[in-house]
């Protein structure tokens, strides 16, 4: 997900203009829920024989698993089946990988802003879970307060996507762009780039008014308070509006308005002193690219419009 100065903050995330045609197909309408236990029932890849293997850190691959931390309610980058199988973008991504590397990646669940901090505690090994890279992440820097809260981490950048704003159908016509949000309430994952443009619009209102913000500790909280009513708009990053505008009540909920902001790169999190996992991590993203994989799963969700060509070390801004 996406930060403050750039998008999703340093303790936070931002799920290009990502998916144009994020028409996804009717068998991927799934809905997931966030909770902070682990998903037993997430794996990918095999510990076999694997061109990459090498490349890992010999603890991992003694292990044979990689601890992916992730908000598993972010449909379509990654969120829950009907049968509590966790599914979408980066879990594909994973999976692909893991037979690069010869590992499982098992995800495990959590809020979106306590991610860092459990790459710190090395609860994780990694953080994947549509993930802005910014500059102040790399560098551990709070957004809201310029101060320094840490490391840092490193990112594996891996896809690219914007933030949008969305309403309710056929309600707050009026709303087009976030400057258009003053004297308005919006609700927001917390610790995302949405509730960071959302902040920094607010100190722009002028004539008295402001943005009222309501942030949630997931996304779909955000939505379930929108459709009902209680506030004039929501904003996320634009895979993840989009797939809520065509699949909540059958496309009858919500509409996105005005155009995407704030195109990032999303990143793998990686701790800083893990530079051998960084880079192999790296390769194998580099692998699925060459050999067609990256693109299979890119095109299964329908967001071809974020693909990116290779991967990148720390390419946020």
């Amino acid at each position: 997900m996406t930060a403050s100065t750039t998008r999703r903050t340093t303790a936070a995330r931002s799920r290009l203009a990502a998916v144009g045609s994020i028409a996804v197909a009717g068998a991927l309408i799934l809905t997931g829920c966030g909770d902070q236990t682990q998903d037993s029932g997430t794996e990918s890849g095999s510990k076999s024989v694997a061109p990459l293997a090498e490349k890992l850190p010999q603890a991992i691959r003694d292990k044979g698993v990689i601890k992916v931390g992730s908000d598993i309610a972010y449909a379509p980058v990654e969120f829950k089946d009907d049968s509590g199988k966790t599914v979408g973008i980066d879990p594909d991504l994973a999976a692909a990988m893991g037979k690069q590397l010869g590992v499982t990646f098992q995800f495990e669940n959590g809020t979106f802003d306590s991610l860092i901090t459990g790459l710190r505690s090395k609860r994780y090994d990694i953080a994947m879970s549509a993930m802005t890279d910014t500059k102040d992440r790399q560098e551990g820097i709070d957004s809201d307060t310029g101060k320094k809260v840490g490391e840092g981490v490193d990112f594996v950048d891996y896809f690219t996507a914007g933030v949008s704003i969305y309403t309710q159908k056929g309600k707050n016509t009026d709303i087009k762009t976030w400057s258009d949000l003053c004297g308005k309430k919006i609700v927001v994952q917390r610790g995302t780039v949405s509730e960071d443009l959302a902040k920094a619009e607010a100190k722009k209102c002028t004539g008295g008014k402001t943005i009222t913000i309501e942030p949630f500790d997931n996304d779909q909280q955000a939505q379930t308070r929108l459709r009902a009513g209680g506030a004039a708009a929501g904003s996320s990053d634009f895979p993840v509006a989009a797939y809520a505008v065509k699949t909540s009540g059958g496309g009858n909920d919500f509409q996105l308005v005005g155009e995407q902001v704030e195109a990032a790169p999303y990143g793998i999190a990686v701790a800083k002193t893990n530079t051998q996992l960084r880079d192999a991590l790296k390769a194998a993203l580099d692998a699925i690219i060459e050999n067609g994989e990256y693109d299979k799963i890119i095109k299964k969700w329908g967001v071809e419009d974020g693909a990116v060509k290779e991967a990148t070390i720390n390419g946020g801004k």
